[in-house]
């Protein structure tokens, strides 16, 4: 998330969309592509991944297919490369210091604890 955050703020990301991040289908820092791309990252993580029928139909109006085909494998390389990572135990090294850097939101369980 560290080099995550300091990427996407060079690619134009602002502050407000890494703080709105948890809450990006209600937050008006993103456009309808921009939630529609995140939803489908957030699907394409999960085990097994099944995307809804209403979200691929709902791409396929904004996106071409070169451009779903893309979108498809950004996600699957970062989900790769955040999972790889935790296997090591990859740490923030300071690519977000003194920046907002975006945080994984824990399950309530796992804060409990």
């Amino acid at each position: 998330m560290d080099i995550g955050s300091a990427v996407g703020r060079e690619l134009g990301v602002t502050e407000e969309q890494l703080r709105d991040l948890p809450r990006y289908r209600e937050s008006e820092a993103f456009s309808e592509e921009e939630r529609l791309a995140i939803s489908l990252a957030e699907e394409m993580v999960k085990t097994p991944v099944e995307i809804p029928p209403e979200l691929s139909e709902k791409l396929r109006q904004h996106f071409d297919e070169a451009q779903l085909v893309e979108l498809a494998a950004t996600i699957a390389r970062e989900n790769h490369r955040a999972r790889f990572n935790r296997v090591f135990g990859v740490r923030p090294v300071g690519f977000s210091k003194g920046d907002f850097c975006v945080l994984p939101e824990r399950p309530k369980e796992e804060i409990s604890r």
